[in-house]
């Protein structure tokens, strides 16, 4: 189908002799496509600009997408000025096309952001490329055989996501394999790709006659007010093993390889993992991300009352960023343990998480409905002037503007809706982050319970000011719970015993907040069994795994148990830095979340004694049969292979 034939709506002109002067441009195209036209340049001035200089050459590329390829095609052959003035020119010509296909439906939003960052991914290779050149004919490069010497681009946010918004910066880390290069060749390397990269971020921010490619923003990086804009692999690592921060965490969610050496960065991405990527759910991160949401919302000055006109459309209550800001913590609790979690994009990890029950399907859907529905308006914000903002506009004209790109005459109407979706997504939100304080007053005690309970704050899980924080908010409910058990006293005595053991809480203490349920399954365990409270305070990550779905599924017999530990193994062993010793730590992790699995069913009465003995069984079966061929290899990897005995 050609593209007149696929639109879908319209822009509506605001300015309509404006609109008329660029429809009559193209005076061989369909009248809806000239209504298309009028539209987009009688609501922006910037689409006008652009319909005037690219009138000879918009009519024969309607009907071909691939316009990123098109239009970058042969730019690798120029050298670092030419190149700068055919990116520009790409670029306005991408802009066109997609604000076109963007206002008339003929796009959906991912084809939309997908050319946006497939453009700049193209940008960002062939700039580096031809910096890297230039250096490399200066004699100012060591020689080597990687690819474009070793350094390459990290798209973060919404590049990394292939998310770009339409008048986007491009947020990048840049780096380089300093293993391309011989020990005494690695500082004179690391200067001349300095240099590339500042030039590089010139070639695409500059303002020139011919406009700007992408504001590129290079402060991502670790440690950016005292590091160079290009650093070594080596040096990232330590960083984000010494220092990293939740922060950190979730932007690499998003990072993705996406210019230079594309190995060299996919090789990173994979070593820092385990960095992103916890093994234990991390519902802490609950706490660090509402922390940052609060920073940022007080810096930017967007607390008060919600009003539409003015309204920050990334930042703002119930904006862009809440619906990031919930997927990507949700994400970061549990993707360490299940790598279906771990999507780039907002609207897939929406359908993650809501396919592995993190949250409920139709709240998945009404976030994903609204996310597309912001991103739409924030489009149409950025294409009247091609301005990085996210704001709405203050005065009624400006309001009435975006309206009509979005295709609405009633302007009071449109920002009624506008309004009722920002409070919507405020509300579903919110309630995830903001800790509650708690509404439960502390049970009646015996001065001997109080005397157990003074001592707690001596404890190792409750030396920080932060895990005392969470467990004064689940500390009323746990106590109030343990009062009620059948025996009292020995039920705190166990709890108290746990508590001392625990080398840490402020995870463990998350977890309990964030999920109720667990509070009443401590109790139990404390006040019944005292053999699986010992259990669990020696191995409290066990935890996580009553949250995952299958701890109530049916028992797997030993030959399921077998499959799915072989899997665990796998992965441990593909993992960077694997081996045989961090496989035998992920089946230790393994086999105690089954252990304590079966101790919970016993306990709960969901099985018997005698069935209880089977599954130990199955369980202690699974482990040998899994563990074996993994040892025998390291065995022969060792040693040599065995003799066939």
């Amino acid at each position: 189908m050609s593209f007149q034939s696929r639109i879908t709506r319209l822009p509506l002109p605001v300015d309509a002799a404006r609109g008329a002067d660029a429809a009559a441009l193209f005076p061989t195209l369909s009248d809806r496509m000239r209504d298309l036209i009028a539209g987009a340049a009688g609501s922006s001035p910037y689409l006008a600009g652009l319909l005037r200089s690219e009138a000879d050459w918009l009519p024969d590329a309607l009907d071909h997408d691939d316009v990123v390829v098109r239009e970058t095609a042969g730019l690798q052959s120029l050298d670092a000025d030419a190149l700068g003035v055919a990116l520009r020119r790409a670029k306005r010509r991408v802009a066109l096309l997609a604000a076109l296909a963007d206002l008339g439906g003929v796009w959906t939003l991912e084809q939309v952001t997908g050319a946006l960052s497939d453009l700049a991914d193209r940008a960002v290779d062939l700039a580096l490329r031809a910096h890297v050149a230039t250096e490399i004919r200066r004699g100012k490069l060591p020689a080597t055989d990687a690819d474009a010497g070793g350094i390459f681009a990290l798209a973060m946010g919404k590049g990394g996501a292939r998310e770009l918004n339409y008048s986007s910066d491009i947020d990048l880390i840049v780096l380089f394999d300093e293993t391309a290069y011989a020990e005494a060749d690695q500082m004179e390397a690391r200067a001349a790709l300095i240099r590339a990269t500042r030039r590089m971020a010139a070639t695409l921010s500059d303002v020139t006659d011919h406009g700007y490619v992408f504001r590129t923003d290079l402060r991502l990086r670790p440690d950016a007010a005292v590091t160079p804009v290009c650093i070594s692999t080596a040096a990232a690592l330590a960083y984000y093993e010494a220092e990293g921060r939740t922060w950190e965490r979730a932007a690499f969610i998003k990072a993705r390889a996406a210019a230079g050496d594309i190995t060299a960065g996919e090789r990173l991405l994979r070593e820092l993992r385990p960095f992103v990527w916890r093994k234990h759910l991390d519902f802490a991160a609950i706490q660090d991300a509402h922390d940052m949401r609060l920073r940022i919302r007080d810096h930017k000055g967007l607390g008060g009352r919600l009003e539409v006109a003015g309204h920050n459309l990334k930042l703002g209550r119930g904006g862009i960023r809440e619906i990031e800001f919930f997927t990507q913590t949700r994400q970061l609790i549990a993707g360490g343990r299940d790598r279906d979690l771990q999507c780039r994009d907002t609207v897939g990890g929406l359908a993650a998480l809501a396919a592995k029950n993190w949250i409920p399907r139709d709240v998945a859907e009404e976030l994903t409905a609204h996310y597309r529905d912001h991103r739409d308006i924030e489009h149409r914000i950025q294409m009247v002037n091609d301005a990085q903002t996210h704001s709405l506009p203050k005065d009624d004209q400006g309001l009435a503007t975006i309206a009509a790109l979005m295709g609405e005459g009633d302007v009071q109407a449109w920002c009624a809706r506008l309004k009722s979706r920002l409070e919507r997504v405020h509300a579903l939100t919110e309630r995830f982050f903001a800790p509650t304080e708690p509404t439960e007053s502390l049970p009646d005690l015996s001065d001997e319970s109080r005397a157990v309970i003074q001592r707690w704050q001596t404890y190792p899980a409750l030396r920080s000011d932060r895990a005392r924080q969470i467990f004064r908010r689940i500390e009323a409910p746990l106590l109030s719970r343990m009062a009620r058990a059948g025996h009292p006293a020995e039920a705190l005595a166990r709890f108290d015993s746990f508590l001392s053991g625990l080398p840490a809480g402020v995870q463990l203490f998350s977890l309990f907040e964030a999920n109720p349920q667990l509070i009443d399954l401590i109790v139990d365990i404390c006040g019944t069994a005292p053999a699986l409270a010992a259990y669990l305070a020696r191995h409290p990550s066990v935890l996580d795994g009553v949250l995952a779905g299958s701890f109530f599924a049916p028992w797997p017999r030993e030959a399921g148990l077998v499959q799915e530990l072989d899997a665990v193994l796998q992965r441990a062993l593909s993992q960077p830095g694997g081996g045989y010793e961090r496989a035998l730590d992920a089946a230790r992790r393994w086999a105690h979340e089954w252990q304590f699995r079966i101790g919970v069913h016993h306990l709960r009465g969901l099985i018997g004694a005698d069935e209880a003995a089977v599954q130990y069984a199955d369980l202690a079966g699974a482990c040998v049969a899994a563990l074996l061929p993994v040892t025998a290899a390291d065995f022969a990897r060792r040693h040599g292979p065995p003799p066939g005995r």
